[in-house]
Order: C-alpha cells, then structure tokens, then sequence
C-alpha cells in the first residue's frame, strides 16, 4: 500500500504522519475525575498495545485528574474538550500531549488564540474533530445537511484558524456515522491537505456490528493510503477497540502490534 505523503507532527514522544507507522488509539469509558479507574483503564489498554488514549474533559475536576493521570502513564493522552475554551487550556498545562478541539466552536477569536497559546506553550498538538453530527450552525445552513462538503469546509475553516496563528501541530479527523459520508469527506480532504488524518467511524455499535463497520470504513481509507491514526468506536470495553484495530491493520499488511 502506497501511504499518502503527509506533513510528521509531534504528539508526546511519537510521531505523527510522515514515515511513522499508523497509530491505534481508544478512549477510555471512565469518570476523568476518578483518577484511579482511569489510570486503571490506560493502563489495561497500553497492555493489548495503545499508542495512544483519548480522555473526556468536560469540567474542572477533570482537567485537575489529568496532571494526575499523564504523570503516572506513559503514552500520550489527548484531552476531548467540547466548547469550554479554559478546558483546553488547564488540559495543555497538565499535560496533555494533545487537545481535540474544533476551533471553531471555542467561541471568539480571543478564546481560540488563547487556546493555541497554550498548545504552543505546553508543546501540545491539536486534533480538529470534525462530526456530521455537530457540523457549524452557518456550514448546516449552506449545505443544508451533512455531506462530504460540509465536512471538508468545516475542516478547512478550522485548519485556517490554526494556520492564520502560525500553529501547524495539528492532526485533522471528518467523522460521521453514515461510512459513505465519512469515506468520502477524507478521500477529498486527503488530495487538498498534507496534514495527518485520524480516522474513525462514530457510533460504530456493538462489538460485532461495530468492528465490521469500523473495517469497512477505515479498511477502504487505508487501502487508499489514507490514514495516519486509526479508533475502532465500539460500545464495548477500550481494549477491545485496540485489538480490533490492530486486526484491520495487521489483515493490510499495514503493522503487527508493537
């Protein structure tokens, strides 16, 4: 398989894109806040051989727990923020080697520059996550619902905020729930940018119907050489998307675990 060229950025201690191999990541199903069944959960997960662990930060005392967490583990841990702007910014102090934000709904200019401020700062990446589900109210009213279009504007829109405040550590994902959509928003978002994608089908389901709508998904992206990091979504416990995760890559020839 012939791998898209893309820009290397830096997440922690690994590579992204470039000549690195495709990661597998989770996130984990626990409270953030308790510390101890989270630390627990990455550390079950590191051992079916994560590279890398998504935790949700959704208020204070999870952004607290995180200095807490990235101390006692050892792969890079990517902060899901939703909206709150100061999220990210604690989540980049207390060592989180990555934020999933979409800049584009932190609010206002002040709050994204502030945000990339802190990125910069704290050596932290950016993951633009981009959802069919959660497309921007002016990009919904243009295409009128959530086509590969609207998801690629959504993203370049988004890539140009980093951009414009000369951040480029970013790594970019166009999810959605529909393979179709999600198929095709990364085959274009893949010939007009050289950035690192991340790919994922949400809402994947159940551990079977979940992984084989996962590897439909993700299996023809990477056929096509696209593909930097890879999450198998399922509702079923994290370790379980890492393993399928390495099946899918391990059937391509792509990587064996470790």
């Amino acid at each position: 398989i012939d791998r898209r060229k893309t820009r290397s950025i830096k997440m922690g201690n690994l590579s992204i894109g470039g000549e690195a191999p495709i990661l597998v990541q989770t996130m984990t199903n626990t409270l953030t806040s308790d510390v101890e069944s989270t630390i627990d959960q990455i550390k079950r997960v590191i051992k079916v051989g994560a590279d890398i662990v998504r935790v949700s930060v959704p208020d204070k005392e999870s952004s607290i727990a995180l200095k807490e967490i990235c101390k006692k583990v050892h792969i890079p841990i990517i902060a899901d923020i939703h909206f709150h702007y100061q999220r990210a910014i604690e989540s980049a102090k207390n060592g989180a080697a990555c934020l999933r934000i979409n800049p584009g709904n932190i609010g206002s200019k002040e709050k994204i520059k502030d945000v990339i401020k802190a990125a910069k700062d704290y050596n932290c990446a950016i993951r633009i996550g981009v959802n069919g589900g959660s497309l921007e109210k002016n990009i919904l009213e243009k295409f009128s619902e959530p086509n590969p279009e609207a998801l690629v504007e959504s993203a370049l829109n988004n890539i140009k905020i980093l951009e414009d405040n000369d951040f480029f550590n970013f790594k970019i994902s166009v999810k959605a729930s529909d393979i179709f959509l999600a198929t095709k928003a990364y085959e274009k978002l893949a010939i007009i940018c050289d950035y690192p994608l991340h790919l994922g089908i949400t809402e994947a389901g159940s551990k079977r119907a979940g992984s084989i709508k996962s590897s439909i998904g993700i299996g023809q992206l990477l056929l096509k050489g696209i593909g930097d990091t890879i999450r198998v979504s399922l509702s079923d416990e994290p370790e379980e998307e890492i393993r399928v995760g390495f099946e899918i890559l391990k059937s391509l020839g792509l990587r064996n675990r470790g």
